[in-house]
């Protein structure tokens, strides 16, 4: 059956960022599901819907294994809306009674959040002018106006699942979206308090960005042209906490947990892939490499990983039923040597500001609450301090103001990035600024390799 004549799922899911990740993950089970059509809502540019229009919405999904590529093809995508062109028919196609989920993967600032306390950043240009104008900018401008639609009309909220990388995203969508109802409508915000449902969600798969030349590898492969395929390793993983209102895919059927307690898996996997995944692309790129797969290929690096996640990161962990943490370590060392997947470290790079609170940060509180060693999540700041002073990070909402920070003073730059508090909560700068003061001026002084060398003997 042709892809003009294929009977679409209806759409019952709004997905706002349908960026690469969700199309490679979330649309894979909603594949499996079947009955369950999204559109994608981009919140910025046109690309994505561009791209996927030539093949009515249709793309191909490519699994990555160490033995070759397995393709798929994804119908569950019906329609993509570019907000900025007409953000009414966003508005309104979240007020849709058949619509029962909103989910969201718009990367750590996207939620217009403090990093350092997940507050709502009441300052953030954008949500001044989401809190004035009834068309908005943000994705908590349109779940807030989406829910007052629905309230107007009568209609019961639709859930709100987070699909992004956040320690209790679920909690954190929830908040900034009544904080910003509240400046909107406080009826609204107690509406949306008494009757919302906001589940958190911890998403597991690596899915590196799309390259010309993966294109052409695909239509190569497929013998068909498709100008928007994702690729992504074989592992999938998705936890849900138990907390919907009204209808939702029967998601247990193709392997999605849905828990009570979510916060294992999510600070399991924040801390030990996410973090481990930082440490990589600072570090890596420090070294000279490119990829997650070539750097995860340095003897140096990969006993450093090892020290990283037995000595500072586990001891940190409650391990999720039937799971070895140790065992996980080595799960993540393997899925990381996949050759198959050309994972940028420039791509994991990119937001540090906005990663390394929840990544790193999180982790080192825990262990300085147990006096626990600190000096390779120390090294991992520096990379990425370091990372900061050359490279220009234009999606890093705080880029201009880090380069700013350096000077020719290893200990004074330090000093000005950990006076973020944005980023750097107050009582954790001062704990930590004379050692990661010490490792940061090695750092400028010494090759990398040696550097962790020297922390992990």
């Amino acid at each position: 059956m042709s892809s003009s004549t294929k009977v679409r799922p209806p759409v019952r899911i709004v997905h706002l960022g349908l960026g690469a990740f969700f199309r490679a993950h979330g649309c894979n089970y909603l594949q499996d599901i079947g009955g369950w059509g999204v559109l994608g809502v981009s919140l910025r540019s046109s690309t994505v819907r561009d791209a996927l229009k030539a093949r009515e919405n249709f793309y191909t999904s490519a699994s990555l294994t160490p033995k070759g590529i397995e393709l798929r093809q994804i119908d569950v995508v019906r329609n993509v809306l570019v907000a900025p062109e007409d953000p009414k028919a966003v508005i309104a196609e979240m007020a849709n009674p058949s619509v029962s989920i909103v989910s969201l993967t718009v990367t750590e600032k996207g939620y217009c959040h403090n990093p350092a306390s997940g507050t709502l950043n009441i300052n953030h240009p954008r949500i001044k002018a989401d809190i004035i104008n009834p068309m908005p900018q943000t994705a908590p401008g349109f779940i807030v106006r989406g829910l007052q639609a629905r309230r107007a009309a009568g209609l019961q909220p639709f859930t709100v699942i987070s699909c992004d990388n956040l320690p209790k995203n679920g909690s954190l969508i929830r908040a900034v979206t009544i904080d910003l109802a509240r400046y909107i409508d406080p009826n609204l915000a107690d509406w949306i308090n008494t009757n919302g449902a906001f589940p958190s969600s911890m998403v597991d798969r690596i899915v590196p960005a799309t390259t010309p030349e993966d294109i052409a590898r695909i239509e190569t492969l497929s013998n068909q042209k498709d100008a928007a395929p994702v690729l992504h390793e074989p592992f999938s993983q998705w936890v849900i906490t138990d907390d919907f209102i009204g209808n939702r895919p029967e998601f247990e059927k193709v392997g999605v947990q849905i828990v009570e307690d979510i916060n294992p898996y999510e600070t399991m996997k924040l801390r030990m892939l996410n973090g481990a995944h930082s440490a990589l692309a600072y570090l890596g790129l420090l070294t000279g490499y490119q990829t997650v797969a070539d750097a995860i290929a340095d003897e140096t690096i990969v006993r450093f990983l090892n020290k990283l996640w037995k000595k500072e990161i586990i001891p940190t962990l409650l391990a999720p039923t039937h799971l070895n943490l140790e065992n996980y370590a080595v799960d993540l060392q393997t899925r990381f040597s996949n050759t198959m997947i050309q994972h940028q470290l420039s791509q994991i790079a990119m937001d540090g500001s906005q990663k390394l609170p929840q990544r790193i940060l999180e982790t080192i509180k825990d262990r300085l609450e147990h006096n626990g060693q600190i000096d390779c999540l120390l090294l991992v700041i520096a990379g990425w301090i370091a990372y900061t002073k050359d490279v220009s990070d234009k999606d890093d909402p705080f880029a201009a103001i880090l380069r700013n920070c350096h000077t020719n003073d290893p200990e004074k730059t330090v000093s000005n990035i950990l006076a973020l508090h944005c980023i750097f909560d107050t009582n954790l700068t001062a704990r930590i600024e004379a050692t990661l003061c010490g490792i940061y001026s090695d750092l400028c002084k010494q090759n990398t390799n040696k550097l962790m060398e020297r922390l992990i003997n």
